[in-house]
């Protein structure tokens, strides 16, 4: 494997699966790099000295507008994007929400769009997270 430049160094980043209970997900549409224009997960970069699960309730309030509660990891995510020099760790959690309505908040142009879509109705493209969370959600546990 070849060695990494001393300034390229993995970043992480936490995503929520936030389900109704008609089994309809919450996914918004990413405005920036990596995965502009795709649907994906509300969440986002783990600041310094930041739990993981705090992230994820953050980064969720931020985007939804929606408090959430987390429930359980559903995976771990490697993405890698050699075109940007990029490398991800994205832990992908399951959430509830502690709220009826998701509004975009924070800055957006991050989030083109947030919509709640059921299992058979997803839109495209979807994010890495999203993709590999969602299968996940759905194998017995």
């Amino acid at each position: 494997m070849a060695q990494p430049n001393p300034s390229q160094q993995p970043r992480v980043g936490c995503g929520a699966v936030i389900q109704r209970a008609d089994g309809a997900v919450l996914l918004v549409q990413r405005g920036r790099p990596p995965e502009q224009g795709h649907w994906g997960l509300p969440g986002g970069k783990v600041d310094w000295m930041e739990k993981l699960e705090d992230t994820v309730v953050r980064e969720v309030q931020e985007e939804t507008g929606l408090r959430v509660a987390v429930e359980r990891l559903l995976c771990i995510v490697d993405h890698f994007e050699p075109a940007l020099e990029q490398h991800w760790v994205a832990p992908v959690y399951l959430v509830r929400t502690l709220d009826d309505t998701p509004a975009t908040r924070l800055e957006p142009d991050a989030i083109l769009a947030l919509a709640w879509f059921l299992p058979d109705a997803l839109p495209a493209p979807l994010t890495r997270s999203a993709t590999e969370g969602l299968v996940r959600l759905s194998l017995p546990r």
